[in-house]
């Protein structure tokens, strides 16, 4: 797996619990994309990529189909509670 060479971005704030969420339920990115396609969202690898690295901005309805992908709520996907 390749390993992002720069700093994450500022375009979102659910990007890092994203991907830590994802790899403690040890899910590949493509297996999570599949899993957003049940949900109703289809997005590209990259622009998957991107969301984690905090590089794209998300959408209301797109965190609400993250959270439920990763079988959480969107105030623990939002970092409620830190």
């Amino acid at each position: 797996m390749k390993h992002r060479k720069e700093p994450p971005g500022d375009k979102n704030i659910i990007g890092t619990r994203v991907v830590a969420i994802r790899k403690a339920k040890r899910m590949k990115q493509k297996d999570f994309l599949a899993r957003l396609q049940t949900f109703g969202l289809d997005i590209s690898p990259t622009s998957l990529s991107r969301l984690e690295g905090q590089y794209r901005l998300v959408q209301d309805y797109e965190v609400l189909a993250v959270a439920k992908a990763l079988d959480v709520s969107v105030g623990e996907l939002l970092g409620e509670g830190r």
